[in-house]
């Protein structure tokens, strides 16, 4: 029985998303993506032409899974901030390879992939709610900063770092001062 070419293209997703989960960005090659799904090491080249176009497709998985988690935020924008901040963060700490495929360089910088189409309508209701609760303030400046410090919350929690220099055993005291610092103290707008 000869696999679908949709089914071979998907399956060689999913292994990719697997892989990724279990091993890391790093582990992420053609060949073992090929050698796990049980084809020939050339199978993927016929649905993914280079590597990053199959990258790409794993972490759009990925991106996909993010945008479930924080579309369930709900009340006013500031608690929604703190919601979608809070899935940001323990999407990254459960999820640490595909977080760090998602967030790629080389790979965002390739527009012809379609990862843009993907990430920025998540910066972009980001943008959304801290104009809502900024509006004195360059939202996209303001949201640009509030990720970035996110993403080194994720990262140096991920590493251990935070733990250790700050003593917390909950990144949630660390998420709040961050909320505080780029939005202001929660009640005073």
């Amino acid at each position: 029985m000869h696999e679908s070419e949709t089914g071979l293209r998907a399956r060689l997703i999913d292994v990719g998303v697997d892989l990724v989960t279990r091993e890391g960005a790093q582990a992420l090659t053609l060949r073992e993506i090929a050698r796990r799904a049980g084809v020939s090491h050339g199978a993927p080249r016929r649905y993914f032409p280079t590597h990053l176009e199959l990258l790409s497709a794993i972490a759009r998985r990925g991106f996909a899974e993010l945008a479930d988690r924080t579309a369930t935020a709900s009340g006013d924008p500031r608690t929604r901030l703190t919601q979608l901040a809070s899935a940001y963060l323990e999407f990254a700490l459960e999820n640490p390879g595909m977080y760090e495929l998602m967030f790629r360089h080389d790979l965002l910088e390739s527009g012809h992939l379609g990862l843009r189409a993907t990430s920025l309508p998540l910066f972009g209701v980001l943008v959304e709610l801290v104009g809502q609760v900024r509006p004195d303030a360059d939202a996209r400046a303001v949201a640009g900063a509030l990720w970035a410090q996110l993403h080194g919350v994720a990262q140096l929690w991920t590493w251990g770092s935070l733990q250790l220099a700050t003593g917390a055993d909950d990144f949630t005291p660390l998420l709040h001062t961050a909320l505080d610092a780029h939005l202001g103290p929660e009640g005073e707008r």
